[in-house]
């Protein structure tokens, strides 16, 4: 006569008081993390209930929030959508180079300094796209003006003599956002299946045959996702821009060679925020609480992407 045993079940597992230490310190952190983002998000939204509720005529510009608004949220886009286009490409080929052209130890140095020009403040950047970029690209915006003005882009009265023009924040900002969004690139790019490329490459397919079959469309996502990031850093730049912008009225424009161009949010703020009180800093703050919500949603579809990229798997 047999007799069967049940299955034991398996042992629990022990938790040390190192284990519920750091579980409970990685919690706190994220509890701090989401008080804080709160806390930013009441604070606004208090300091512009005043705005929100003035007549329009106390408002900056006299005209009400949404028209003292409007333009600079359209000047803070139109930036950081430009930004966009020059970095793009760019990260795209430096990563495809330090992941798959370039010696080991040459791939190795350019990391290093791709990750060392995201660690150069700000101002800095706006010091030298004032004094360096902007002087030396007096000529360049000259002749786009008189050869390209036809395009709206090109288009105005006159191109600024000072060189400091919406083209060179964009242009800054690119250079700002090169690093994350390179990053980005590189890992994902680093992540592609060997089993896919080594397929690729049997098949006869150049490296650039292989590289479009099987690492950038493995890549795709977080192509996207470093973009996103990329946007969300070009949206939120102060100081760089408010370097090389002069304070001006908020006005709708696509000129990107005029002294009159549209500016941005931030630098909005970074100029006018020491010399205003009253509903003038209600109104200033009004406008930082739409840059807060722009910049929170793409942050979050960036996010998004990033998570959706995470289930998939390359041997699927």
């Amino acid at each position: 006569m047999s007799t069967s045993t049940a299955p034991s079940s398996p042992p629990k597992a022990v938790r040390r008081p190192g284990d519920r230490i750091f579980s409970g310190l990685s919690t706190s952190a994220g509890i701090v993390i989401l008080a804080a983002l709160a806390l930013v998000a009441i604070f606004l939204i208090i300091q512009a209930m005043p705005a929100l509720l003035a007549d329009p005529s106390e408002v900056r510009g006299g005209q009400g929030l949404f028209h003292y608004i409007g333009p600079l949220v359209f000047g803070t886009l139109l930036s950081a959508f430009i930004a966009l286009l020059i970095a793009t490409p760019l990260s795209i080929g430096i990563a495809l180079f330090i992941s798959h052209y370039a010696p080991r130890r040459l791939a190795a140095v350019l990391g290093y300094i791709i990750d060392l020009l995201a660690a150069v403040p700000s101002i800095i950047f706006g010091l030298w796209g004032a004094e360096v970029l902007a002087k030396g690209s007096v000529p360049l915006q000259e002749w786009l003006f008189e050869n390209l003005g036809w395009i709206w882009l090109f288009s105005g009265e006159q191109a600024t003599a000072t060189g400091r023009s919406l083209l060179i924040v964009s242009t800054v900002l690119a250079i700002m956002i090169l690093p994350i969004m390179t990053a980005t690139n590189r890992e994902v790019f680093l992540q592609t299946p060997s089993l896919h490329e080594e397929a690729s490459l049997a098949l006869g397919a150049t490296r650039w045959e292989m590289i479009r079959q099987a690492v950038l469309p493995f890549g795709r996502s977080g192509i996207v996702s470093g973009m996103m990031l990329g946007l969300g850093r070009a949206l939120g730049e102060t100081m760089a821009v408010a370097i090389i912008l002069s304070a001006s009225g908020a006005r709708y424009s696509w000129e990107l060679l005029t002294s009159n161009s549209a500016s941005t949010i931030a630098a909005d703020i970074a100029l006018n925020f020491p010399e205003s009180s009253g509903i003038s800093t209600n109104t200033l703050i009004a406008s930082g609480l739409v840059l807060f919500l722009i910049t929170l949603i793409v942050n979050m579809i960036a996010r998004w992407i990033v998570s959706r990229r995470a289930e998939f798997s390359g041997a699927n």
